[in-house]
């Protein structure tokens, strides 16, 4: 499933829902970048 996340104020980014963290943000991965952020 693709989620968007928004990691900054000016920065989101849309990819592969890969779970959650231990803080509880999203984890989305695109190509072989992992990225954690909140949902939008």
């Amino acid at each position: 499933m693709v989620r968007t996340i928004k990691i900054s104020d000016y920065i989101h980014v849309q990819g592969l829902y890969e779970g959650t963290d231990s803080r509880g943000r999203l984890l989305v991965r695109v190509g072989e970048r992992l990225y954690a952020g909140h949902p939008l």
